[in-house]
């Protein structure tokens, strides 16, 4: 909401900061470069060490300050007029043992538009930023016209242009360039979700332009092009969830008479439609990751590819980058081929379908497969090949189990979870919640993909060629000591485990994993251990992939949603034509270590975005709920509270101590319980409760809790 303030007072202050517009553009930067150390400065008695580095604004009043001598975090009040993405020069300073970062000055700023709320505050207008990260309002002039001139009124969300930026001195100043839209027409919630995350929602003319001018192509490019394959009479199937609209991996399956299997992973072949410094592909450089949020999908590639020309739709010629893998009759991967071809998808099937025909043909459960079942009435949409579909499907299935144990074998971690996504009407309003978990139809894609990926990376690995590289480092010991407490309060370590799950042993991580399973605290423990490990990124090198238990590990199988795949998927034909020399390759070389860092932030910002934005629809669907009591199970303990998971949906919510009904507590932040003053109670993770909700806020995607009395260890 708009700060109240007297008109007068407003007018002063916008006027003020008008005067001073034309020395604050562009924070008064004179081509300072981001990162430079700047030299120390003398205060009174003391030296005080200045840096200049690149502003992240996380959230309000939580912020860092990247630059070449390290990451320093912004201490309370350091902000100052600095906003995200700004580079700035701070002073950095010693307090309670820990270099805390004070902004001193912008050098260049790095928001010139931004999304809002226009209000009127005669005879100011007033634009709230939906970015809930920007906490000060900006005004428009009196003399300013152009909320006449694009015709927006009072509650509608708009464009603004800065003119001159707040300070502590003046307020900050705009004018309007576009109305988006009237506000009670728009989910402003989920709209500050994006704004708050920086996502792109429209694509520039250029991009889209050049998108209505590609067409799927199919013979004209088998003839044109040795190398490619004719695979349009294999029968290669799709396998998503029944609500996707992209689909960018076919797979197919066979028996040998050896007793073996040959596996195909067939990936939409998008970089034969997406050049290097093409429009398309500067953009999607730029957004790297599509962002699936709760309401909609904010694609990498414009929809003409990813939903079109790119997509394996059923019966349509397509072109793909296929890996054909020949395994052993234990699984194992005896050789391996990658090529460009051509496909056509005899079927597009969703996960539930192929479950429901799994258990009918009795195929998971080692049965005999089909017995007495007509595939045609279990797969309508395969049409006349519904029985080599489904046979196909039998065989993945097989494969799938004979991976995971030797995924196993080698020490890889199964980090099982539940996904909650808020079902959603046609206009954005939650109607309920679907917790999707892992299934034998899931297992089987996600066993086929996993095989391409490692199959590319080995082949790429084993020439040295750089490319995209998903790599996972073990886990530092220290976030491995700190899970032990947990895992020991849940009597979940056996003698000798703890310290070899401290030293990173993956059989150790996974034996924890598998002696909590089957428990409530099964979801919390796989959540403690997650927390303790690196999180993935995206190297120029191969380091391995520690949880996958993989010397060599990529992303191969979804380039039209990563741009880390595109990259490998160039690496890869360059490899196979002998052209990794070309002027293309030797261009992406030069930028590819700040690639992979771009895509391993977008990757960090895209799934913030996306958790964010379920909970901002979770919240809102459990708005009408206030005062009902459902049972959960204690998620994560702090000095402040107990998080709470619903057991039916996942969804979280805080009990606060002072509504744990025991007066003052002792927070044991090693076990992470939760004591009450005089002893008789005590809370852990893992621990079954009955709690009452007792409000929410769906713009901050929170929800309260009240502990409902007794709870069940």
């Amino acid at each position: 909401m708009a700060q109240a303030m007297s008109p007068l007072f407003a007018k002063e202050a916008a006027m003020g900061a008008s005067k001073r517009s034309s020395r604050r553009q562009g924070g008064g930067s004179k081509g300072k470069g981001r990162g430079r150390q700047a030299k120390g400065r003398k205060t009174g008695k003391r030296s005080v060490r200045v840096v200049e580095g690149v502003l992240h604004v996380l959230r309000p009043s939580v912020a860092t300050v990247v630059s070449d001598e390290g990451s320093f975090p912004v201490a309370k009040g350091g902000l100052r007029e600095g906003m995200n993405g700004d580079v700035v020069r701070a002073a950095i300073v010693r307090r309670e043992g820990r270099a805390m970062a004070y902004v001193q000055s912008v050098m260049i700023r790095a928001t010139s538009t931004f999304i809002g709320i226009y209000q009127v505050a005669e005879p100011l207008g007033v634009v709230v930023p939906l970015d809930e990260r920007m906490r000060r309002d900006f005004f428009v002039t009196p003399e300013d016209t152009s909320a006449q001139r694009l015709g927006v009124g009072e509650g509608d969300v708009v464009v603004a242009r800065i003119l001159a930026y707040p300070s502590r001195k003046s307020a900050g100043v705009v004018t309007l360039d576009r109305r988006v839209g009237a506000g009670s027409e728009m989910d402003l919630d989920m709209e500050a979700v994006v704004a708050s995350y920086d996502l792109a929602v429209a694509f520039p003319e250029d991009a889209l332009a050049e998108a209505q001018a590609i067409h799927a192509e199919g013979a004209s490019v088998l003839a044109a092009e040795p190398g490619r394959r004719d695979l349009r009479e294999a029968c290669c199937l799709t396998v998503d969830p029944v609500d996707a609209r992209d689909f960018d991996d076919a797979v197919s399956c066979r028996r040998l008479e050896d007793g073996g299997y040959e596996v195909g992973v067939h990936i939409a072949d998008v970089s034969h439609y997406v050049r290097w410094d093409d429009a398309i592909d500067l953009e999607a450089r730029r957004r790297t990751t599509s962002v699936y949020l709760a309401d909609r999908v904010l694609p990498m590639l414009p929809e003409r590819l990813c939903n079109d020309v790119c997509s394996l739709l059923p019966n349509e010629d397509r072109l793909c980058m296929s890996v054909v893998m020949r395994l052993s009759a234990k699984g194992e991967v005896v050789a391996s081929e990658a090529f460009p071809s051509l496909i056509r998808s005899k079927a597009r099937l969703d996960y539930g379908t192929v479950d429901a025909m799994l258990e009918r043909m009795g195929a998971h459960e080692g049965g005999p497969a089909g017995a007495g079942t007509d595939p045609s009435e279990l797969l309508p949409a395969a049409g006349g090949h519904a029985a080599e579909v489904a046979e196909a499907l039998v065989a993945l299935d097989e494969v799938s189990r004979l991976r995971q144990e030797i995924r196993r074998k080698r020490g890889a971690i199964d980090f099982d979870s539940r996904e909650a996504k808020v079902v959603l009407d046609e206009n954005g309003h939650p109607t309920g919640v679907a917790v999707r978990e892992r299934t034998p139809a899931t297992q089987l894609i996600e066993e086929a993909m996993l095989l391409a990926n490692e199959s590319v990376a080995a082949m790429l690995a084993e020439r040295e060629v750089p490319a995209a590289f998903r790599v996972h480092e073990r886990p530092s010991q220290d976030g491995l000591r700190e899970a032990m407490p947990v895992l020991r309060e849940l009597g979940l370590l056996r003698e000798g485990v703890g310290e070899r799950l401290a030293a990173g042993d993956p059989f150790a991580v996974q034996e924890a994993l598998d002696k909590a399973h089957g428990t409530p605290a099964y979801y919390m423990v796989s959540q403690v251990l997650l927390r303790a490990q690196s999180r993935a990124i995206y190297l120029p090198q191969n380091l391995g992939h520690y949880a996958l238990g993989a010397s060599a590990y990529c992303h191969f199988t979804s380039p039209i949603r990563r741009y880390p795949d595109v990259i490998v998927h160039r690496a890869l034909k360059a490899l196979l034509a002998g052209t990794l020399g070309s002027k293309e390759q030797t261009a992406c070389q030069k930028v590819l270590p700040q690639l992979c860092r771009d895509c391993s932030e977008r990757e960090r910002v895209a799934d913030a975005a996306s958790r964010m934005s379920q909970k901002v629809k979770m919240a809102e669907y459990y708005a009408p709920h206030v005062g009902e009591v459902f049972s959960g199970i204690v998620s994560g303990v702090e000095r402040f509270g107990l998080f709470v998971m619903l057991e039916d949906t996942c969804a979280e919510g805080l009990v606060p101590v002072r509504l744990l009904g025991q007066g003052w507590c002792d927070f044991d932040e090693e076990r992470h319980v939760l004591r009450s003053g005089s002893g008789g109670k005590s809370w852990h993770v893992g621990m079954r409760v009955a709690v009452r909700l007792t409000g929410t806020n769906a713009a901050r995607g929170q929800i309260d809790f009240a502990l409902a009395g007794g709870s069940d260890a």
